[in-house]
Order: structure tokens, then C-alpha cells, then sequence
């Protein structure tokens, strides 16, 4: 399958905001990366399940969410990686830049979100309902999202390692609060990070049907007009 890959600058508030974006010929959809504390767009992980998913007709964006200016400061006292107000502010802001740019078409978004950036991708959906079609948390902290948990309407996957046993409690009780709209699984023989054979092959087939699935249900939301 042909693909379109480029790297673009995206506009969020004051920031500019490197991405990465990966696009077959013809997307049935695109999926926009929230990584972890701590990582970048340059993932392994998370450039990992983009191909696997750019392989299922879906477009990716890995973005940097933090700036340049900001990963300094960060990388000294750890602080911004998880302020989940500024992630989920910039993933909603590039969200409303895909909508209204539509670097992939006109095509359902998702999220996929890897340890804090599950609960940031959590709450850009909760804030864009009419925009999100679909989310899925890799290990993931949906606790961290706070109140916001239980606004999300959107369908969120959470995949969970098998001996990652204070995530796995952690993601129980995040579905109590996601009711009908979520669904946990977990990964068997995996710890936090998917290291184990295998397992972040299973990772990237759970979320590439969950995608695939709920971003063909979803329709795309029309440019908002100010």
C-alpha cells in the first residue's frame, strides 16, 4: 500500500508543535499518538503500532506534544510530562487542526494513548466528543484524567499488560467510570511497557480492529464556522 509520509508543524494555542503523519493512499480513518512521560513522537512502541495500523488502512500522527523550550525544562524537573490539562489542551487543539486542515481527508479520528498520555487522550475525548470516534490506552493511567473519566462517550479500548498488576487495578476501576462505552483487555505475560515477545504485536492487532470497527461507525464532523 502507498503512503504519504511527511512531517508538518501544527499550530496549537502559542506552541508549534512537531508531528510525524503516515498516510495510505486511501485512509479509512487517522489515528493521533498521545505518548507517555518521558517519550516523544519518536516512540519505538508507539512507531510500532502506527505502521501495524497504517497497514490496516489508517492514517497516524505522531506529534511532540511538548515544545522544544518545554522538553528542557521538563527533562530537569520532570514536571510537564504530567500535567494532563496542557497534553489533553494540545491533543484537543490537534484535533480541531486535523478536522478543520484534513491532512488525511475527511476521515474519523481516534486516539491512541501510551501510560499518561492515555488519560490526556482520555480527556481531549471527553472535550470533542463530536470529533473522536474512537480511543485506546497502551498501559495506560485513565486515572489520571480525573472527573473527565466519566464524561467520555466515546468507545475506549484499555489494554493492560497481564503482570502489570497496579495498572491492571488501576484500569478496573477507570472502567467503572467509562460504563458502557469502555472495555479492558489484558495482554498475557506482558509488564508495563510490552517488552515481551509478542505482546506488542497484540497490542497493535487489538487496536487496529478497535479502530478499524469504531472509526467506520463514526462519521466525520463538519468544520466548525466561526
Amino acid at each position: 500500500m502507498d503512503e504519504q509520509r511527511s512531517t508538518v508543524t501544527i499550530p496549537v494555542g502559542d506552541a508549534q508543535l512537531p508531528a510525524d503523519l503516515m498516510l495510505p493512499a486511501q485512509p479509512v480513518g487517522v489515528v493521533l499518538f498521545a505518548h507517555g512521560s518521558g517519550s516523544s513522537r519518536h516512540s519505538p512502541r508507539n512507531v510500532a503500532v502506527a505502521e501495524t495500523l497504517n497497514g490496516r488502512g489508517l492514517g497516524t500522527v505522531l506529534v511532540d506534544l511538548l515544545t522544544p523550550a518545554e522538553d528542557e525544562v521538563d527533562a530537569r524537573t520532570a514536571e510537564l510530562r504530567f500535567d494532563i490539562g496542557l497534553l489533553a489542551g494540545r491533543l484537543a487543539g490537534i484535533v480541531d487542526w486535523l478536522a478543520a486542515e484534513r491532512p488525511a481527508g475527511e476521515v474519523p479520528i481516534g486516539l491512541f494513548g501510551a501510560s499518561t498520555g492515555a488519560a490526556a487522550a482520555l480527556v481531549a475525548a471527553a472535550s470533542r466528543a463530536d470529533r473522536v470516534g474512537a480511543v485506546v490506552s497502551r498501559g495506560g493511567r485513565p486515572d489520571l484524567a480525573g472527573a473527565a473519566l466519566a464524561q467520555v462517550r466515546t468507545p475506549t479500548l484499555l489494554l493492560v499488560g497481564g503482570l502489570d498488576e497496579e495498572v491492571i487495578a488501576l484500569n478496573e476501576q477507570a472502567l467503572v467510570e467509562l460504563g458502557e462505552v469502555g472495555e479492558l483487555r489484558v495482554v498475557p505475560g506482558a509488564t508495563h511497557l510490552f517488552e515481551e515477545p509478542g505482546t506488542l504485536e497484540q497490542v497493535a492487532d487489538h487496536a487496529g480492529t478497535w479502530f478499524t470497527t469504531h472509526l467506520s461507525r463514526a462519521v466525520p464532523s463538519p468544520v466548525r464556522r466561526s
